[in-house]
């Protein structure tokens, strides 16, 4: 479980960035809320927000920057 705290406090320091375009934070926040749903399983919620995550990594309007840290988000929810 360590390893999620690590993911949302990424995630959640990347929503809060205002050098990132709003609808990606809205994304963004968007993933958070759906690792925290307790009506899927782990399983299922890491998938889909894997899934959020690595379309919203090809997305042309985000800083270089915040790519890589959607990549290493993505990178600890698959060692999960």
């Amino acid at each position: 479980m360590e390893n999620m705290t690590n993911v949302l406090e990424l995630l959640s320091s990347i929503q809060e960035d205002n050098t990132v375009p709003n609808n990606v934070r809205t994304k963004v926040q968007d993933t958070i809320s759906c690792l925290k749903n307790d009506g899927d399983s782990v399983e299922v919620s890491v998938d889909k927000a894997i899934q959020c995550l690595d379309e919203l990594s090809n997305d042309s309007n985000i800083p270089m920057f915040t790519r890589t840290q959607l990549w290493s988000a993505i990178s600890a929810l698959e060692s999960k």
